[in-house]
């Protein structure tokens, strides 16, 4: 729960104040009265009379009521603490700077469960323990620098780690992005991140709050309320993005799939973000140049004009946007050439436009002048302006401050000298506006937040899906492992996906006679092992009877075989879908190309279900091989539309039918007509019923 004395206390009391601004307790104290703090701020410290200058409590209980309490104080006396506060003082926030609870120990662990009963029992916040603590436009509870410019306009930071926080703090100060928050939520044993972003959701005000909120998440124990709330939010007019530490392969099954191999509980991170439509970063440096673009007025379409007076990082940066999909695109010769004649010979306007490091003030505002007035295909424009040694900064800054206040098309300031022009850049910021050094880090994170799709429908699709049917399968199949082929088949149908014509059988008269009636050539497939092709278990365009049957008695000597599948032989582009069930997050969804692609190249996209078609169409999108799909060097593409409709039927299916825990459908040949199923094998695994239940079922019976 997230109180207002939480946020806007009248009263803090910092327990463990101390007068040597080093320590934590004398940290805290100083940013609450270097930040203005306008409320009662009281201190308790029993050795000391003064902290400060702000008269000294020596003991918790001499306190009058007081809505925040700050503990810097051992773990174990936090206890106490607490619950004379909370008990007798009305404190309806605690910030619990201290560590040493279940992060550490069982028995810090059990401090920890005793401070949350009493909170929850008076109602009161619990930020942390083990945290930096809160920091906003009220107050400065924190004793961590660097303390960021305020704005109530600013970015909401929200983190799992005190110490990650600072280090991200570090990277923002320096871009001069501003905050209006900043969370550290430690242990979060109330107030994790997910409950941060609820309350942020449930009490926006829209064109008041915040638009933008960045998060550094080390566990996300709650999916559900993560994208629930963070897509709401987005959906109001918000951007989020995130990194999300600690991601590593799952493993439990990396041998029985090929979606075992390659899914991990990355892939349902993934997955996640992309269904949300979170921004995904994986470096501090990333994560607060997003914030930063996010800060700036929204554009539409991908074509940059680059102003610069250095050469090399123009090109370095239209590489850069390229590589992300970006667009750097010539510009419209004749006016080009009209701009050339108002710089400097030698100048290039080729795009990269180029005004030499000669260039002035004057010919930078000229150049940005016409990308914005002039080249109508030019959608926002990139300045790389440092100090060549040649021209007054403060001068050239003062025009880029000028053009982007003036200007309709967003304006990416990359500033690249911070050491040999420190003061100019620091007057720049000062300014309001933020600073981009590195021109490859900015395309790296534009192309982040561009592929970002939006929010995904919370509608399931179930269209051409028989539920019911569906369930009927799953509760007839009484072994958990993998299931019948014909039972997979079944499971598919239901769900309207189409698979190749198939026959399984121990008899080879049998076998012979159907490839005889669908008509040469075919495919046989051992039925048994799980990897039937590291077992010789596969055999493509078998022509005749004779040889189907020496492949049949091949096959059903490889160990553990107990039938030969055989399929006609079709053709086209091999491709995956794979499904994996992950504790908390449900079926994450993967897709690429198939066959001995799949774990060579790892070209996989992952979805979380129920799928939508837009979130489909964007996983296929997204995928290195797209160009494949799509069709090259004379190549015809598949259909992409009934790839998309294939893996949402799936996850329809998997919503409805949790029981499955992994699924492969590799290949699926895709054409530019049809895609169908050729080899899928689906693993099960329900609940065991308890001995209890068996034997109350029993006696029902009797």
């Amino acid at each position: 729960m997230i109180t207002t004395q939480l946020l806007q206390p009248k009263s803090i009391v910092v327990v463990g104040a101390s007068n040597n601004v080093h320590k934590p307790g004398g940290a805290v104290v100083r940013n609450l009265i270097s930040g203005g703090y306008k409320g009662i701020l009281r201190v308790v410290n029993p050795k000391e009379d003064e902290i400060q200058g702000i008269k000294a409590f020596h003991d918790a209980n001499d306190i009058p009521p007081t809505d925040l309490a700050i503990l810097v104080i051992p773990a174990k006396m936090c206890t106490g603490v607490v619950d004379i506060l909370a008990s007798a003082k009305s404190t309806k926030a605690f910030i619990i700077i201290s560590a040493g609870f279940g992060e550490e120990t069982h028995e810090g662990l059990l401090l920890e469960e005793h401070i949350l009963d009493t909170c929850n029992k008076y109602g009161a916040s619990l930020i942390g323990p083990n945290c930096i603590g809160l920091l906003n436009m009220w107050h400065h509870s924190v004793f961590t620098k660097p303390i960021p410019n305020l704005n109530p306009k600013g970015v909401d930071f929200i983190s799992s780690s005190g110490a990650t926080a600072v280090f991200i703090l570090e990277s923002a100060v320096i871009k001069g992005l501003q905050f209006n928050s900043v969370w550290s939520v430690g242990n979060g044993k109330q107030i994790g991140v997910e409950d941060v972003l609820q309350y942020m959701d449930e009490n926006y005000r829209h064109g008041e709050d915040s638009n933008v909120k960045l998060l550094y998440i080390e566990s996300i124990k709650d999916p559900d309320k993560l994208l629930f709330h963070a897509s709401s939010l987005i959906r109001k007019g918000c951007r989020i993005a995130a990194i999300k530490a600690g991601s590593s392969e799952s493993g439990s099954r990396a041998a029985s799939s090929h979606t075992g191999a390659i899914a991990s509980s990355d892939s349902a991170v993934e997955a996640l973000f992309r269904k949300a439509g979170i921004v995904r970063c994986f470096s501090r440096e990333e994560l607060t140049t997003v914030g930063c673009i996010l800060t700036l007025p929204p554009f539409e379409g991908k074509n940059f004009a680059i102003v610069t007076h250095a050469g090399g990082p123009g090109v370095m940066l239209t590489d850069a946007l390229s590589k992300g999909g970006l667009n750097v695109p010539k510009l419209d010769e004749a006016i080009a050439e009209e701009l050339k004649d108002k710089l400097f010979p030698g100048a290039s306007v080729s795009n990269p436009i180029d005004i030499l490091a000669t260039g002035t003030p004057e010919q930078l505002g000229i150049a940005i002048d016409y990308c914005e007035n002039k080249f109508e295909n030019i959608d926002a424009i990139m300045v790389i302006f440092g100090t060549p040694g040649l021209v007054t900064l403060y001068e050239a800054y003062d025009v880029l401050h000028k053009k982007i206040s003036e200007c309709k098309k967003p304006i990416f300031p990359i500033l690249p000298s911070l050491h040999t022009a420190g003061p100019e850049v620091a007057e720049f910021l000062k300014k309001g506006h933020v600073n981009f050094s590195d021109e490859v880090t900015l395309a790296t994170a534009l192309t982040r937040i561009m592929q970002t799709p939006k929010p995904a429908s919370p509608e399931i699709e179930l269209f051409g899906v028989d539920v019911p049917r569906i369930r009927e399968i799953i509760d007839s199949i009484n072994d958990n492992g993998y299931i019948e082929p014909k039972k997979v088949t079944e499971l598919l149908h239901a769900a309207g996906i189409p698979t190749v014509p198939e026959f399984v059988t121990n008899k080879k008269e049998d076998a012979v006679a159907f490839a005889k009636k669908t008509g040469f050539p075919v495919v046989a497939k051992v039925v048994g092992p799980v990897h039937k092709s590291d077992v010789g278990g596969v055999t493509l365009n078998i022509n005749s009877e004779e040889h189907l049957g020496l492949e049949f008695d091949r096959m059903m000597k490889i160990k553990d075989a107990t039938s030969v599948m055989i399929q006609p032989m079709l053709k086209g582009t091999e491709l995956f879908i794979g499904a994996k069930y992950e504790e908390r997050f449900g079926h994450v969804v993967l897709c690429g190309l198939g066959g001995i692609f799949v774990e060579v190249l790892r070209d996989i996209s992952s979805g979380l279900a129920p799928l939508s078609y837009a979130e489909a169409y964007s996983m296929i999108h997204s995928l290195r091989a797209y160009k494949i799909i799509q069709g090259t060097r004379g190549q015809k593409g598949i259909n992409e539309a009934k790839y998309a409709e294939v893996i949402v039927r799936l996850s329809t299916l998997l919503r409805f039918a949790t029981e499955i825990k992994e699924l492969d459908i590799n290949p699926l040949l895709a054409t530019e007509h049809n895609v169908t199923v050729v080899d899928s094998r689906i693993l099960v695994e329900k609940p065991q019923k308890s001995s209890s239940t068996v034997d109350k079922k029993a006696k029902a019976k009797g």
